[in-house]
């Protein structure tokens, strides 16, 4: 590949501060890559890293060079549309998702029920229909179907009244939507042939053995139809409720369906059974297909793509609130409405307050809001549900909403070997209780199921589109803005010359940003507002460091300062439970957070600090109370400044990351062990491995992610901050006597020189350097203020209904989108790395349930299928932060361990699937990595006394070694697209229930595949090399092509050279900082303990993990 790097024949030169003069390159400290095509592994005899020679394998991969020869991308799309500026406010008109309920009396349906009414090319659409309000009405000729609703902008892609050509078959099942009152005349044949149903009743156990996953072809026949309507298999998940996977309505749908209109499915030569293409005489009894086989019969398939379903209504269910409707008989004067419970419309009526949840392997991935006592209720709710799930069926669930949990209705269970050829599956089910027989005569659930594959989900094909028409991530709360500019930075601050210069595209060079000097000057400068959120905020922390004239000021002594300038100071720091201030007795708080040190410093100035606890609804139970309380926390980590717009105006910049304004945190690519203990960190050391004497300790270094927005995304940033402060600052209790209101925010539409958001200034299109910024979240209704109360509307705007509140889940959401479109690698940088349990090889009900690796390891199997290249990387600290025998800690290395395994192990299943297992190990496509540094001992250190040498504290000061702590927490794709921000790769951060986060993800338009069809090398580019730089302490040439073979190997070796040095006995200097996870992964994917480092150097605690007693909530 062509590069404008312009590389030397030896590597990178460093600046002499750095350490890194120019090193021939035989004196590199790393082995010497292999030129050809088998690339060795230089390791001494004694390595602990084993792994078998490859054998010789003409290698199947295609590589993309630089030009147009051969490219899979099409030509650069037109020129772009002028910019239009986007309007921040929100207009309900734009949204259309949410139907209104049909009427109770619906029109009277044909007298003939017709299975298969559409044709396997296409499934049709009902059109939509526009008021004068607004709002969407159905067409009268699909009663079945409400119409598909829309959430997006005006700028976003509009569904076509056409019908789209997604392949697949629409078969329905029961009666047709009509009078349903006779219950007697309707149901009586059910109960004969529920003998004949597929049930599953075996509560621990998936209802069916594992089978080799099957795949859609043209060629399957498929079997009768199984519809099992039954009780949903138990598991000891008491939380699987809460993790929920879907987008509560059909924008996500639109766009994707429309975008895959015109890719060509494979023809359906088998239908899922005669009869669905038959038009069968109406009769009054429930249509249902029996089943002789035993369950076992069911497959076990991978869906692998979205799930489009509608839950429409659920009829004659049974009164699960008999007591409290015994209790207002007798008293007959009790108010209905003190019995309701939260969701929908009040009614004197005492009764089940019904609700369904969709759940597949033990995980929920949607669920219904709440109609409060309704036998009949109606939901008409649609969910596009992002699906990597090994599975035999998908259950919805029917629950009654109490006050204290809930109580279970019935389940209706749909095999997916009845859907997986496309065809989309509609009708009337019955609901069965956990004994297999119907909750209540008559009662049954009205819904809709469709699968589409990923193949057939084209804009997961070409990564980030060019030009303007790309839209953003689908489904979230906030749309994509364009026109603004970003800043990426690496580490609290990077001195001049620290890292190499590089060269991007267009002439650019890349520059190293200054994190907390450019937060500095932004807060020295701002004239409006100052708006600070953390998770831990410390005033005495030094922002600045290197600069003599401003070292001594401490960030509660500038924000002062800048109060008494009349700048409105507003502070929103997690309040840890754990640290009170009491009538003189302080606790500090097992985080250590400084929060109440912090408010007690601003007491009597014009700063105003609000300690926002992380609680739980009040309509809760006390035990969900409790665990939010205490286990969960704010973690969003936010600065926001006005800043000067010219003319006298001012704009709104906003900095957000993983880098909160405390101790600990400062550091520089350097990553010094001891010898700025008594220089930068001197009144800074922070190390919470050690327990006990410190003296002489390394300090903990520090790495980390953060970002500045400068443009319309700012704002999605500011009004976050804002939902956040009038949510924490509402009066409780006796201060809501108080008269006065919270006045504390300002009113920026109200200050004339304060640009809004469609007035601040920003790059058109066809500037080569502008961005496309789009700001996500993990939050929920208890959390924020200004989400719909009706939770009708809130599908609306994109967020997810879970039991008693609302979640915007938009971080997990961007995720699994930049994953699925990526196209040649994923780099990540992470704190944590554990998710998809449902598909580890134990512990699969313990609730991490996030998709992030299944989808990176599906990703990998994709390509490896396709004889294409595909690499990630993923750099995780050495172990959680503090001690590493202690149980929390062991217990995360344990999941972190069983997500490792499971990931190796799909990726060898598919090397074998193609044949090219003896050829290609699961490490040559994925690989973890860690962070550590290692300092020489110098001429004027002293050696410590052997008193404590066999302490942690005494073997770390012998051996001089410690890990880089990796407080990352970002993803970049394919060098056009990055994910910054505060959220872990977790089932704390990414749920939305549990940690409040906030990221952002951004690309520029210039810089994509798509658009310069070979690789882009703009500032996303720049900055995974600046990393790479740091770490590995040099840069080479295959570094510009990360999925490459040569690279993934290289890179490892590196790695592996790197914990053989830090590991070893002798002490010596290290230049490169990344090290390959100390765990040994064989050729078939399993993962063990490294011979010889089965735990950690010096601390101690084992690599792997143990399954040691402790609260999985607090561990996932």
């Amino acid at each position: 590949m062509d590069s404008n790097n312009n590389y030397p024949p030896n590597p990178y030169s460093y600046n002499p501060a750095y350490g890194y003069g120019h090193v021939p390159v035989s004196s590199s400290p790393y082995p010497p890559p292999n030129s050809g095509a088998q690339l060795a592994h230089p390791r001494p005899v004694s390595s602990p890293y084993s792994y078998q020679q490859y054998s010789q394998h003409p290698t199947p991969y295609s590589s993309f060079h630089s030009g147009a020869v051969n490219s899979p991308y099409p030509a650069p799309a037109p020129g772009p549309a002028p910019h239009q500026r986007l309007d921040y406010n929100f207009h309900p008109n734009q949204y259309h998702g949410y139907l209104d309920p049909p009427p109770s009396a619906p029109p009277k349906p044909p007298s003939l029920l017709t299975f298969g009414s559409s044709s396997h090319g296409s499934f049709h659409y009902p059109h939509h229909e526009h008021s004068g309000s607004g709002r969407l009405h159905p067409p009268d000729t699909h009663f079945n179907d409400p119409p598909r609703a829309s959430n997006e902008y005006s700028s976003h892609h509009h569904y076509s009244h056409s019908s789209s050509s997604v392949a697949g078959s629409v078969t329905n099942y029961g009666p047709p939507y009509g009078d349903t009152t006779n219950n007697t005349r309707l149901y009586p044949p059910v109960d004969d042939l529920m003998a004949n149903m597929n049930l599953s009743d075996d509560y621990n156990k998936p209802s069916v053995p594992a089978s080799r996953p099957a795949t859609a072809s043209s060629s399957v026949t498929y079997p009768p139809p199984k519809y099992h309507s039954g009780p949903l298999p138990m598991t000891n998940n008491m939380h699987g409720t809460g993790t929920i996977y879907g987008y509560p309505n059909s924008s996500a749908s639109r766009w994707e369906l429309a975008s895959s209109s015109h890719v060509e499915s494979p023809p359906i030569t088998a239908s899922l059974h005669p009869s669905m293409h038959a038009n069968m005489p109406f009769n009054t009894s429930m249509q249902l297909v029996q089943v002789s086989s035993p369950k076992a019969s069911l497959k076990v398939l991978l869906l692998h793509g979205n799930l489009d379903i509608w839950v429409y209504e659920a009829k004659n269910l049974p009164n699960m609130d008999m007591f409290h409707k015994t209790i207002g008989d007798m008293f007959n004067k009790l108010p209905g409405n003190l019995t309701s419970k939260i969701e929908g419309q009040i009614s004197h009526q005492i009764t089940s307050d019904p609700y369904v949840s969709i759940v597949i392997t033990g995980a929920t991935i949607g669920r219904t809001f709440v109609i409060s006592n309704s036998e009949n209720p109606v939901w008409n709710q649609n969910f596009i549900v992002p699906v990597a799930h090994y599975a035999a069926e998908v259950h919805f669930v029917v629950k009654d909403n109490d006050v204290v949990g809930s109580q279970h209705i019935g389940t209706v269970s749909i095999p997916l070997e009845n859907i997986y050829g496309g065809g989309k599956i509609h009708g009337l089910f019955p609901i069965l209780n956990a004994n297999g027989k119907p909750c209540k005569s008559g009662a049954f659930l009205r819904l809709s199921i469709q699968y589409h594959p990923i193949e057939q989900l084209s804009i997961y094909h070409n990564g980030i589109g060019a030009g303007p028409v790309y839209s953003g991530v689908p489904g979230t709360y906030f749309p994509l803005r364009r026109g603004g500019t970003v800043t990426l930075y690496q580490d609290a601050h990077v001195p001049d010359g620290c890292l190499p210069n590089l060269k991007l595209d267009n002439g650019m060079e890349y520059i190293n940003g200054k994190c907390w000097l450019d937060i500095f000057d932004a807060i020295r400068q701002a004239q409006r507002l100052i708006y600070i959120t953390g998770w831990s905020i410390w005033h005495k922390v030094k922002l600045v460091r290197d600069d003599s004239t401003m070292s001594n000021c401490t960030l509660g002594e500038l924000l002062k300062l800048k109060s008494q300038e009349g700048v409105r100071v507003l502070l929103l720091v997690w309040d840890d439970p754990t640290s009170r201030s009491i009538l003189g007795y302080k606790t500090d708080g097992v985080m250590q957070t400084h929060d109440e040190e912090t408010r007690r410093f601003f007491k009597h100035s014009s700063v105003q600090v609000l300690l926002c606890p992380r609680a739980a609804g009040k309509r809760h139970s006390w035990m969900k109370q409790r665990e939010v309380g205490v286990i969960y926390t704010h973690h969003q980590k936010t600065v926001i400044v006005d800043a000067d717009a010219g003319n006298n105006r001012r704009r709104i910049i906003a900095f957000l990351g993983g880098l909160d304004l405390c101790d600990g945190r400062y550091d520089t690519p350097h990553h010094s062990l001891f010898r700025t203990l008594q220089t930068t960190h001197a009144d800074d050391y922070h190390n919470p491995t050690y327990a006990g004497n410190v003296t002489g300790c390394p300090r903990e270094p520090w790495h980390d992610l953060h970002c500045k927005i400068n443009g319309p995304a700012a704002y999605d940033v500011l009004a976050n901050f804002e939902e956040r402060w009038l949510k924490a600052s509402k009066p409780q209790g006796i201060k809501k006597l108080k008269m006065s209101s919270d006045d504390a925010l300002l009113q920026i539409e109200r200050i004339p020189d304060i640009l809004g958001m469609s007035e601040a200034p920003c790059l058109n299109d066809d500037h080569p350097e502008g961005w496309h910024v789009q700001v996500f979240r993990s939050i929920d209704s208890n959390s924020v203020r200004k989400f719909p109360k009706d939770p009708k509307e809130a599908t609306l705007r994109n967020l997810v209904c879970g039991k008693n509140v609302l979640i915007d889940m938009s971080i997990h959401t961007a995720y699994v989108k930049a994953i699925r479109a990526a196209q040649h690698f994923v780099y990540i940088e992470n704190q944590y790395f554990i998710g998809s349990s449902y598909n580890w090889s134990s512990y699969k009900d313990v609730g991490a349930n996030n998709l992030i690796p299944m989808e990176i390891a599906l990703k990998i199997a994709e390509k490896i299928r396709a004889h294409e290249r595909f690499a990630a990387y993923i750099v995780i600290p050495m172990w959680p932060e503090g001690n590493p025998t202690g149980a929390a800690t062991q217990r995360i290395l344990f999941w972190q361990h069983k997500t490792m395994q499971m990931m190796y192990e799909t990726i060898y299943k598919a090397l074998v699937e193609v044949g090219l297992e003896d050829a290609y190990s699961p490490q040559d496509y994925l690989n973890f990595y860690c962070l550590g540094n290692r300092e020489a001992l110098n001429p004027n250190d002293q050696f410590e006394s052997p008193a404590a040498a066999n302490t942690p504290q005494g073997l770390s000061r012998k051996s001089r070694r410690f890990m880089i702590y990796v407080h990352s927490k970002g993803m970049i794709v394919d060098d056009e697209y990055v994910i910054l921000g505060s959220a872990n790769i977790n089932q704390r951060s990414m749920e939305g229930t549990r940690d409040t986060e906030i990221a952002m993800g951004a690309y520029q338009p210039h810089y994509t595949w798509a658009r310069k069809l070979s690789s882009p090398q703009g500032q996303i580019y720049g900055y995974r090399m600046s990393l790479w730089a740091e770490h590995l302490g040099i840069l080479e040439d295959c570094f510009t092509q990360p999925e490459s073979l040569e690279c993934v190997r290289r890179v490892r070796s590196m790695g592996e050279a790197n914990w053989e040095q830090f590991a070893s006995n002798d002490v010596s200097e290290m230049r490169g900082h990344l090290l390959k996870y100390p765990v040994d992964v064989d050729r078939k994917g399993r993962v063990r303990s490294l011979p010889g480092s089965e735990t950690f150097p010096d601390v101690g605690g084992n690599i792997v993990g143990s399954f040691l007693a402790i609260q999985e909530n607090l561990t996932i």
